[in-house]
């Protein structure tokens, strides 16, 4: 909230409405006595013209004055009490706001402003008459210190309220957003900041200076009324102009601290909106933004567990086309023994988690030594080493990935066998499909090769064979784990295939 005074967007209603309520009334409360105390030492001290400490003014002072001062305190607090309690009922009560609430809300601190402006001016068309039946002589005087202070204090009311409002203010914008919200903006509040800290100060100075030339006035009284205008022009200007960066600082200061919470990591990260400004536009986009990266992020993520992790950071890299491109690879077909009867003798649903279990293994064991699956075909699945990223010693990481398949599937899916086929050389390893729908792939003889060694294998003891091709192309310290058996020619090849298997 921008606070530690306005507390967690996430505590309970009652808590709240306590905090808003004390927040705005106790401020509310003290800034008009202070501002009762201005017009004190202004009418008294400060403003030169005649003095209205005479006797003839003590019924004036000592009871109608604080007679006015206690009955537009108790009118200002029950009137704006029940003014909110109305314009925030929703709030109260915990229901979503309607547009008409929410436009309310943001209207709160006009109102009270206005209230407070309300009750000072009456008090100027009251008092100043009666101080002017005594002695006209004091009207200017006593008119120009009691708009004086009140403007000084009605600005000061506005910005405690906007302060006090924000949980609302907040709860009122996650509904809805910035549609059709009339605030005084970003620059209305700074030149409303200005206005009242260092304008009105400088009028007072100029009406001052126009009285002295209507009614004689001694150059120390002159003087006085100059120093004490200017030293509180300073204070009070000084104060309001405090405030107001203030309250446009702290959407800036949430906006930075989300920012640092995506810069490591957090994608989660989201800012509190409560500022009716554009700067509450700014923390609603940082909130979208926000929002983009995590389905961005979602969307990769589910890419690559789709086509595999270096495919899908290829593609996001470069902008995919059809076609691919020539390159040495390695290929591991795994496939599942006698996979109709496991179907005819397990539910549907026990055969999805047979399955996954399967393919776990050849995942994690492919994805160990650099390479990647590439295609899931039903009970079956095949692996690519060497593309899209190239691997050194491409059919040698395959071979060990084939034979620790071999394995752990004896060990962690001992319900199921598998026919392991390995093969190695040239392929075309890129895009295929069409301009709308396409998929990454390899193909090439390797292909089927390892394809058709996978369904020799099913027949082998081992249930592993690779080819010789593959078995060249590898490093010494993989190669010493295989020995050649003999040539066959596989189903739909007319050469023959020199076959290995492992020792």
């Amino acid at each position: 909230m921008g606070s530690w005074l306005l507390g967690t967007p996430d505590e309970g209603i009652r808590v709240q409405r306590i905090r808003v309520q004390s927040l705005l009334t106790v401020p509310l409360v003290v800034t008009n006595l202070l501002g009762i105390l201005i017009v004190i030492l202004l009418i008294s001290v400060v403003v030169p013209g005649p003095s209205v400490l005479r006797s003839e003014f003590a019924l004036l002072n000592f009871v109608v004055v604080p007679v006015y001062v206690v009955f537009a305190l108790f009118v200002g607090v029950t009137w704006g009490t029940r003014r909110l309690v109305a314009d925030l009922r929703w709030a109260t009560e915990g229901r979503t706001p309607t547009e008409a609430d929410r436009k309310a809300a943001f209207r709160a601190p006009g109102r009270l402003t206005r209230m407070q402006s309300t009750l000072w001016a009456l008090g100027v068309l009251i008092l100043t008459p009666l101080y002017g039946l005594v002695d006209i002589d004091v009207v200017p005087k006593v008119a120009f210190t009691i708009a004086f202070a009140g403007a000084t204090a009605c600005s000061f009311c506005y910005l405690f309220s906007e302060f006090a409002l924000r949980p609302v203010a907040a709860r009122a914008l996650e509904v809805g957003g910035h549609r059709k919200l009339r605030t005084i903006g970003l620059t209305g509040r700074t030149v409303f900041a200005w206005l009242l800290g260092t304008g009105m100060p400088v009028v007072g100075l100029m009406t001052i200076a126009i009285f002295s030339f209507i009614r004689e006035t001694s150059a120390t009284s002159l003087a006085v009324s100059i120093l004490a205008i200017g030293g509180a022009s300073l204070c009070f200007g000084l104060l309001l102009i405090l405030v107001s960066v203030r309250a446009t600082a702290a959407p800036i200061r949430s906006v930075q601290q989300g920012m640092a919470r995506v810069a490591e990591g957090d994608l989660a990260a989201s800012v509190v909106v409560y500022d009716g400004t554009e700067l509450g536009a700014l923390q609603s986009g940082f909130n979208r933004m926000a929002e983009g990266l995590r389905e961005r992020e979602q969307i990769r993520d589910l890419f690559g567990r789709h086509v595999g992790r270096d495919v899908a950071t290829n593609a996001l890299a470069r902008n995919p086309e059809l076609g691919g491109e020539e390159c040495d690879a390695a290929v591991l077909f795994v496939d599942i023994i006698g996979s109709t009867g496991l179907t005819a003798q397990r539910s549907p649903s026990d055969v999805v988690v047979l399955l996954n279990r399967f393919f776990s293994v050849v995942v994690e064991e492919v994805d160990r030594r650099g390479g990647f699956v590439n295609k899931f075909e039903g009970d079956g699945a095949l692996a690519i080493f060497g593309a899209p990223v190239t691997v050194d010693d491409a059919a040698g990481h395959a071979l060990a990935a084939a034979r620790a398949i071999r394995e752990r599937l004896a060990v962690d899916v001992p319900e199921c066998e598998a026919g392991i086929g390995v093969a190695a050389g040239r392929v075309v390893a890129g895009n295929v499909g069409a301009n709308e729908r396409f998929e990454y792939t390899v193909i090439g003889d390797p292909v089927n090769e390892a394809a058709r060694l996978s369904e020799l294998a099913k027949s082998e003891s081992g249930h592993l064979v690779a080819s010789g091709r593959a078995l060249d192309a590898a490093g010494p310290d993989e190669r010493q784990h295989w020995t050649t058996t003999g040539e066959t020619t596989l189903r739909g090849r007319t050469e023959p295939t020199l076959v290995a298997v492992p020792r």
